[in-house]
């Protein structure tokens, strides 16, 4: 049995994590995301993550908030593909940016 649609498997936020879209870049590794919590922050990729993760403006993200400053900052720390982006607007994760 043969199925016309791929399979997508796509990674959600956890428990302190949110969606995010990347609205402009600031340099250094850092940039604005809008989250999907309502909040707008300067986010940063982490070292550990640097030279694999790869984030421009217009990407959607997963961020995850510091303990300090918690509506101010975050890290950025899974960035979706394209086709991870179309399934999550699909299914209604994505709602929060109309």
């Amino acid at each position: 049995m043969e199925s016309n649609s791929e399979e997508v498997r796509v990674r959600l936020p956890r428990k302190d994590e949110c969606i995010g879209y990347v609205q402009q870049l600031v340099g250094g590794r850092r940039m604005y995301v809008e989250c999907s919590d309502g909040k707008r922050r300067l986010c940063i990729v982490p070292g550990r993550l640097k030279r694999s993760l790869w984030v421009r403006e217009g990407n959607y993200v997963i961020v995850k908030p510091w303990s300090i400053q918690r509506d101010e900052r975050g890290d950025i720390i899974w960035k979706y593909r394209k086709n991870q982006v179309e399934w999550l607007k699909r299914k209604g994760y994505l709602e929060w940016m109309k």
